[in-house]
C-alpha cells in the first residue's frame, strides 16, 4: 500500500515561530508612550523635591548610595528610584532611609524646620528641652519681633479660652459689665466679616477660610479695644499664628470644666450639631480636649468651673482677674 503524500507545511514550525522577532510598535505608539513616562516623571513635584533632599541629606554626611542601601535595609535600585523622584516609597521605607541618615522623618520629608541651616540649629537649641525653658524662649522671640508681652493694653484685655459650654460667653458677659468694658463674643464677629454664619463658611469656603476670617476678627477686635472682655471660639488655639496674637495681646484664662458638664451644658443650649448627636460625642469631646489642653494651658491662668453654680464661678473670675490686672500693673511700675 503507497502511503499518502505528506501535505506541504504551512506555518513554520513553533521553535522558529518562537525564535522570530518581535514587531517594533510603530512610531506613534512609541512617541506616545515616551510622553506618557515623561509624565509620570514630572507629575509627583513632591516626589522629585524628596528625591532631591534624600541625596543632600546623603551627601551632608558623606555616604554613598550603596552604604545607606545596607544602612536601611532598602535595596540599591529602589533607593536610586526614591532620589530620583520615580519612586513612591512607604511611610516605612522612608522612615528607614531616616534612620540610616540620621534625621528625622521630618527632615527627610521636608517641614518648614528643616529648610535651612538656621532652622535646624534652633531646633536642635531646643530639642529635649523642658516646658518651662520652651515657653521662655517662645516669649523671648515674641518680644523680639514684636508681638510679645510689650502690648500696653494686654492686661485690659482679657480673652476667655476653652472649649464649649466652659462658660465663656456668660461669664465673659458678667465680667465685662463688671469691669464696664466692651464684651466681644469673637464668633460674632467673624459672622459680621464673612457675612454669613460659622456653619456656612465651613461649609461653603472650607476651614481655611474660616481660619483667616478668625485670625482678621482678633485683629480688629484688638484694633478696635484697647480694654474689653473677648469670649473666643474653642478652636482658636489650633492656628498658632493666631494664638500667638491673642496670647501677646490679651490676657488670657482657660475656662475648664469635666467633659461631663461640657456636654451637659451645650446640650442645655440647644446644641443640635453633628458631635452633640453622635453616640460617640462623649468620647469625641475627651479627645479634643486632650488634644488642645497643652495649647489651653498657655494662658496666663485657669479656672476651673466644673461643679459651680454661674455665681460661684462668676465670683472666682473676678478675683482672678483683678489678680492678673494688678500683677500686670505692678510689673510695669516696678
Amino acid at each position: 500500500m503507497t502511503a499518502a503524500p505528506r501535505r506541504p507545511r504551512t506555518s513554520p514550525p513553533k521553535a522558529l515561530a518562537r525564535r522570530r522577532p518581535a514587531v517594533a510598535p510603530p512610531a506613534a505608539v512609541r512617541k506616545e508612550r515616551g510622553k506618557g513616562a515623561a509624565k509620570a516623571a514630572i507629575r509627583e513635584p513632591f516626589l522629585l523635591a524628596l528625591g532631591e533632599r534624600v541625596r543632600l541629606l546623603r551627601a551632608r554626611r558623606g555616604l554613598t548610595r550603596k552604604g545607606v542601601a545596607l544602612a536601611s535595609g532598602v535595596s540599591e535600585r529602589h533607593l536610586a528610584n526614591l532620589e530620583y523622584g520615580i519612586g513612591n516609597a512607604s511611610i516605612l521605607v522612608l522612615q528607614q532611609v531616616a534612620t540610616a541618615l540620621d534625621c528625622s522623618l521630618a527632615e527627610l520629608v521636608g517641614d518648614v524646620t528643616t529648610s535651612t541651616p538656621d532652622w535646624l540649629m534652633l531646633r536642635e537649641m531646643l530639642q529635649g528641652r523642658g516646658d518651662a525653658d520652651v515657653r521662655r524662649a517662645r516669649l523671648a522671640l515674641a518680644s523680639l519681633f514684636g508681638n510679645g508681652h510689650a502690648d500696653p493694653a494686654r492686661s485690659r484685655r482679657l480673652a476667655l479660652i476653652g472649649l464649649r459650654g466652659a462658660g465663656k460667653s456668660t461669664l465673659g458677659a458678667m465680667l465685662a459689665d463688671a469691669l464696664e468694658v466692651p464684651f466681644v463674643e469673637l464668633s460674632r464677629e467673624i459672622e459680621k466679616i464673612a457675612g454669613c454664619s460659622i456653619r456656612e463658611i465651613h461649609d461653603l469656603y472650607g476651614t481655611a477660610a474660616y481660619r483667616r476670617y478668625e485670625r482678621r476678627a482678633l485683629e480688629e477686635t484688638v484694633k478696635a479695644h484697647p480694654a474689653a472682655v473677648i469670649a473666643t471660639p474653642g478652636g482658636i488655639v489650633a492656628e498658632p499664628a493666631t494664638f500667638n496674637q491673642l496670647l501677646g495681646h490679651c490676657t488670657t484664662i482657660w475656662l475648664q470644666a469635666s467633659p461631663e458638664e461640657h456636654m451637659g451644658r451645650v446640650a442645655a443650649q440647644g446644641d443640635t450639631r453633628p458631635m452633640a448627636a453622635s453616640r460617640e460625642a462623649m468620647d469625641d469631646l475627651r479627645r479634643i480636649l486632650t488634644g488642645r489642653a497643652a495649647f489651653y494651658s498657655k494662658a496666663d491662668a485657669v479656672l476651673d468651673t466644673s461643679g459651680r453654680s454661674a455665681a460661684q464661678s462668676f465670683a472666682a473670675l473676678a478675683a482672678l482677674a483683678a489678680q492678673l490686672v494688678g500683677m500686670h500693673e505692678n510689673a510695669l511700675t516696678a
